[in-house]
């Protein structure tokens, strides 16, 4: 079964509320292994934008209040984390918490990691 579009979700909310809550919990040490691989210090990485535009199929990036009720049901306690919506409606995690921190920030490791996982859905 194909993919029909990936949705990547970070493990924090969109606003200010939200970055605020995510500025203090990485000063207390967590940290959003998804957030790591798409920002710098201060804005979204270029290299992870280009990744983006090269993929051939579409890419969904959200904050977990951003998040479809299917998608948050599905992704329920588990994010961050990158889903893949297959053509025939269904949900599959592609990449974990643990596989995003396996990345350490680097793009070009995620895309390598992400690839392979899309290889072996057989997308």
């Amino acid at each position: 079964m194909g993919v029909n579009q990936i949705v990547m979700v970070y493990d924090a909310d969109a606003g200010l509320a939200g970055e605020l809550r995510y500025v203090a919990g990485k000063l207390a040490g967590r940290h959003c292994g998804l957030c790591d691989i798409t920002h710098g210090r201060l804005r979204r990485k270029r290299s992870f934008d280009e990744l983006v535009c090269s993929l051939d199929v579409p890419i969904m990036v959200w904050h977990r209040n951003e998040q479809t009720e299917d998608i948050a049901r599905f992704t329920a306690g588990r994010t961050p984390t990158v889903v893949a919506q297959l053509h025939d409606g269904s949900l599959v995690e592609l990449l974990t918490a643990g596989d995003l921190d396996g990345c350490h920030g680097d793009v070009d490791r995620f895309a390598a990691v992400l690839d392979a996982a899309l290889r072996e859905r057989g997308g």
